[in-house]
């Protein structure tokens, strides 16, 4: 696999040099267009136990799924390739505790709309759909837990009280640089990349910090990161828990990126409770 993506590289770093701005658009559909994160019949059974809403933000129909309890509303936002059902490890044990449950597929995923994927937009989603369901907590997964983030970003509703964020990166830089080492993109190729995306989001890609985000929030956040996660380096937990004031941080050992075990959901289930 890896070195097909340097193929790959090396013939969008080819085709850079007669244009730029091709290359660019060739290496952001590669970063943007998930190869998995679709509903497969055994996630589609267990979905199918919800109430599905689909809605629209920004022209796009959004999948919602809710499980009814009396208590307080918790949205779930899953990470990159995957979906809703991602959380049913967690759902179970929160509906037994008498949680609302609301989750939600990303764009470019699940039943979700759009065929590419950003965060930006995916903080959009989350917004839209907290403000319906009058959401209390946010639990974010990956970039669904810096897309949570961005969601608070000049946010008109303003009760979400806390945040849980797993394996979730700091800055979408180090996401950036990660993409262009494997793919041994050249400079110019990084540079062409690089405004083609302030281009789109009408901002450069430094602005874009799950890190600087949270300085700017109030709320009690619960950071959950294995110090082996071999997608998002632990470094960037303790930065995000520098970076939120009202944070605690909790160091796993051998889950992985995923962090599916009984032992987080214990520690999601006291910090929610406390």
């Amino acid at each position: 696999m890896k070195t097909i993506q340097k193929i790959i590289g090396i013939l969008i770093n080819f085709a850079g040099l007669f244009s730029k701005e091709t290359a660019a658009r060739m290496a952001m559909y590669l970063f943007t267009t998930p190869r998995s994160g679709q509903i497969n019949e055994k996630q589609s059974d267990f979905l199918d136990t919800s109430l599905q809403e689909e809605i629209m933000v920004e022209n796009i129909p959004v999948m919602t799924y809710r499980w009814f309890g009396k208590g307080e509303t918790i949205l779930l936002a899953h990470g990159w390739e995957s979906n809703s059902a991602r959380w049913q490890y967690l759902i179970d044990p929160l509906l037994k505790l008498n949680f609302n449950i609301i989750a939600l597929d990303a764009p470019a995923h699940g039943r979700s709309g759009s065929k590419r994927f950003n965060a930006v937009l995916y903080g959009e989603f989350i917004k839209v759909v907290s403000k319906k369901h009058k959401a209390d907590f946010l639990i974010g997964h990956s970039v669904g837990g810096m897309a949570s983030v961005f969601s608070q970003n000049n946010s008109e509703y303003r009760d979400i009280s806390k945040i849980i964020l797993l394996g979730a990166p700091a800055e979408f830089t180090d996401v950036l640089d990660r993409y262009y080492k494997m793919m041994c993109f050249s400079k110019r190729t990084i540079k062409a990349i690089n405004q083609l995306i302030k281009d789109r989001l009408q901002a450069g890609p430094e602005s874009f910090s799950t890190a600087k985000y949270l300085e700017c929030l109030t709320i009690d956040g619960l950071i959950i990161h294995d110090e082996k996660d071999g997608i998002i380096p632990y470094q960037d937990a303790l930065i995000l828990n520098m970076s939120l004031r009202n944070s605690k941080l909790v160091t796993t050992t051998g889950f992985g990126h995923s962090l599916i075990d009984e032992s987080i959901s214990n520690h999601i289930y006291e910090f929610l409770k406390s």
